[in-house]
């Protein structure tokens, strides 16, 4: 790890912010004509279309083929259909920037129950499955693996670069994350153990699923169930398969690239590593200070009715929202996460309307599990504009903001804390949503102006990153006929 120079990292993120004249300064304009593909489709390859649920075998606790189409459409399935006067939306089970879903899923499994040892791809556009290699290559994704399934996610820049170019490598780690959310959701709901990876040989699992990695590559690994040893994999032969373009063509931007590559892990001995100095950073203990204790109340809601509701609220009612459904929602956020890299990211708020919470801003002690005042005030003006002047941190009952200390995670784990701490915020992000519409609330995520953040939740904040903002409150109807900002 010694070899990796961070400063390409913290170059990559100063780069990549937004500031009241950079936005007015790059003024980007889409090119519909030009929009990429919501999917990726194999050219050649057949479809093992997924049972539908009703005809899932879904045994409590085993991964066989109904569990596994469970997964794979409560974390990336199509759960909504709407038409614009611009066309038709197809929403997915988990929010994204921009609506353009550039996280693809795969699976890399053992035998199980109807479904062969393989390597597959899902499609959510028809709910199938489509086999890239035959055999169980679980050991070149993780040798020491005892999951009979391993659920690999990788980001497509193109897909997301279109609309917001060189800053989609941090919207890997948002959209990666809320899917993540909905996943370890669903496999907890099934009764499924589920261990999230952001450590493993980049090129290997890149080279089994056959990416071409200047346009995709492999980000995470959810291994589910146990009980099931890895043995050796198959020969791994190069595979070169044909997809259908996402565009008539594409705009590079090598800036993505040159970050995500400064990330990788080459061995097997530096994932090794990686793990161990992961699992030795942590973040400095907060200071004991006068805080608010929270009122959760405990989940009532299965969590496949809670992800049919969700969507991404487009406007807010000022309304305010109970202490409790707050607390229940902060709650829900600070829960262990069952991964190979510790907790990295702060949890801070304005909070505009919440029913026995004075107007102002809050530090989230997760530790303590209470809400610490930072400065009192009506800010919903100045949650307006830290959110790129959007309305809808203002109008919010509460807008949570995920800042980390960047310059100290990586110090500790390289570049490669770059995608675990961006990744950390989706997955907080994506349980604020979950624990939001489990009460019948909204949330949206939404991008910031990243200095401007740190200075307003400053001095508490000094020397931190904005990473990730997530506003939740009572939404509002909005005229069908109308096309969101941003749906997702």
């Amino acid at each position: 790890m010694q070899n990796q120079q961070t400063e390409k990292t913290l170059n990559y993120h100063s780069r990549t912010k937004h500031s009241y004249e950079s936005i007015r300064r790059n003024a980007h304009f889409l090119d519909w004509p030009n929009r990429p593909l919501p999917f990726k489709t194999y050219r050649d390859l057949e479809p093992i279309p997924l049972p539908p649920e009703r005809e899932g075998t879904g045994v409590p606790g085993s991964v066989d083929l109904g569990n596994l189409r469970n997964l794979l459409y409560y974390a990336a399935g199509i759960t909504k259909q709407r038409q614009y006067p611009g066309g038709e939306i197809l929403f997915r089970a988990a929010a994204c920037t921009g609506a353009l879903y550039e996280i693809e899923l795969y699976v890399v499994c053992a035998d199980l129950p109807d479904l062969a040892a393989g390597v597959y791809h899902f499609h959510p556009g028809d709910m199938a499955l489509r086999r890239l290699r035959q055999g169980d290559f679980r050991a070149v994704v993780d040798a020491a693996t005892e999951a009979p399934s391993l659920i690999v996610s990788t980001g497509t820049y193109w897909r997301n670069a279109w609309k917001y170019q060189a800053r989609t490598y941090r919207h890997f780690g948002w959209d990666n994350g809320t899917i993540h959310a909905n996943l370890l959701a669903m496999a907890d709901g099934l009764g499924l153990s589920a261990r999230v990876m952001c450590g493993f040989v980049d090129s290997d699992v890149n080279g089994l699923l056959g990416l071409d990695v200047d346009r995709e590559v492999a980000l995470a690994i959810v291994a589910t169930g146990e009980g099931c040893p890895a043995g050796s994999a198959p020969e791994m032969k190069p595979v070169q398969l044909a997809t259908v373009p996402l565009s008539k063509h594409e705009v590079d931007y090598p800036v993505m690239r040159e970050m995500h590559r400064s990330t990788w892990l080459e061995t097997a001995q530096e994932v090794t590593a990686w793990r161990e100095m992961a699992r030795c950073f942590e973040k400095p203990e907060e200071p004991a200070a006068e805080g608010i204790n929270l009122e959760p109340v405990p989940a009532s809601v299965p969590i496949k009715e809670v992800i049919r509701r969700r969507g991404s609220s487009r406007r807010f009612r000022r309304d305010p929202i109970t202490f409790q459904q707050f607390s229940t929602i902060l709650d829900r956020s600070r829960q262990p996460i069952l991964t190979d890299f510790p907790a990295i990211n702060d949890i801070y708020a304005v909070v505009n309307a919440v029913d026995g919470l004075t107007p102002g801003a809050y530090f989230f002690d997760t530790r303590r599990c209470t809400l610490v005042p930072q400065k009192r005030g009506d800010f919903r003006d100045r949650a307006t504009y830290l959110a790129l002047g959007q309305d809808l941190a203002g109008d919010a009952a509460a807008s949570v903001f995920f800042l980390a200390d960047l310059e100290q995670c990586l110090a500790s784990m390289g570049n490669r804390g770059y995608r675990a701490v961006q990744f950390e915020a989706g997955i907080l992000g994506g349980r604020m949503y979950l624990g939001a519409y489990a009460q019948r609330l909204g949330a949206t995520g939404l991008t910031f102006f990243d200095d401007d953040v740190t200075e307003f939740f400053s001095p508490h904040a000094a020397n931190k990153s904005a990473v990730f903002l997530v506003a939740i409150g009572h939404p509002a109807t909005i005229d069908s006929k109308s096309t969101p900002k941003e749906a997702s």
